[in-house]
């Protein structure tokens, strides 16, 4: 379950990355301007885009770890989860600029000057996103935060472009200008499945799409003394506030008392052999 603690931890994780992805963005930009490098600067513009999705995903994380409340009974979780659709938002509008731009230096050439520090520059980011990537996306698990984990592949289309980025440098320094606009668009390609990915996650935590196998649900709650039979199973939610309702029966002349005893220790089982539920509705009925 993601905690206080969990969320100062991813708080301050973001902020880090934060500091890294402006440091790798600006050495990218800057050094695209001063060498006419539209790839180069393009790569950089998407690691400036890696900083803004922190900052959401920082306002996302201070919603989601407010407590439950009258008006938000099941708590602020979801938030996080909406807010990563945001830097989701952020990817496809990178991706539909990069493509705007890559298709009009196809049409006004303009020379780049490619030089030893180009190829240092890109090399030296690179690694920098390598182990960002790796640290975030190995925090994002532990930590159950979706916004870690999504800002994790963010972080890993920017490997991806940088190595394109880096091929082309090799194509310009044999004169074969058109290859930078070209590398541009395949860099927004690599954006927009990066977006879909997240896009795909998220939408189905926000619809209440199906969370885990019935049968397993099935299994546990069959393994207890006095359950006749269960149906009617749904679960919904993130992986770190899996809700889950059912149907149970038991024998029509059992007790009230003795059947809300079984529905507790239904509840208690599950939560102990099922990581990440956080609330069970049992409707027991008789057989």
């Amino acid at each position: 379950m993601v905690t206080n603690n969990n969320y100062k931890e991813i708080k301050k994780i973001l902020l880090i990355i934060l500091a890294l992805n402006w440091i790798v963005a600006l050495s990218k930009i800057i050094y695209g301007i001063f060498t006419n490098c539209i790839s180069m600067k393009s790569d950089g513009f998407h690691s400036l885009f890696d900083g803004v999705s922190n900052i959401i995903g920082l306002m996302g994380i201070a919603i989601a770890s407010l407590p439950k409340d009258k008006n938000h009974p099941y708590g602020h979780k979801k938030y996080e989860t909406l807010f990563s659709l945001g830097i989701a938002t952020l990817i496809f509008i990178t991706c539909f600029e990069l493509v705007k731009e890559g298709i009009i230096r196809l049409y006004n050439k303009k020379i780049p000057y490619v030089n030893l520090g180009s190829f240092l520059i890109m090399i030296i980011t690179m690694i920098i996103n390598f182990f960002v990537m790796r640290y975030e996306y190995k925090k994002g698990k532990e930590l159950n935060s979706d916004i870690l984990i999504s800002d994790s592949l963010h972080t890993k289309s920017d490997i991806l472009t940088s190595i394109s980025v880096i091929i082309t440098l090799i194509f310009l320094k044999f004169r074969l200008f058109v290859f930078d606009p070209i590398t541009t668009i395949i860099i927004a390609l690599f954006i927009a499945y990066t977006g879909f990915e997240i896009v795909k996650e998220s939408q189905g935590i926000l619809c209440d799409k199906m969370v885990l196998d019935t049968k397993d649900v099935e299994k546990i709650v069959l393994s207890i003394e006095g359950v006749e039979a269960c149906h009617k199973i749904r679960t919904r939610g993130r992986p770190d506030d899996i809700h889950i309702d059912l149907h149970v029966q038991v024998k029509k002349d059992m007790n009230i008392e003795k059947a809300h005893i079984i529905s507790y220790k239904i509840e208690e089982i599950i939560k102990k052999k099922i990581n990440g539920v956080s609330d069970v509705i049992i409707h027991m009925e008789p057989k």
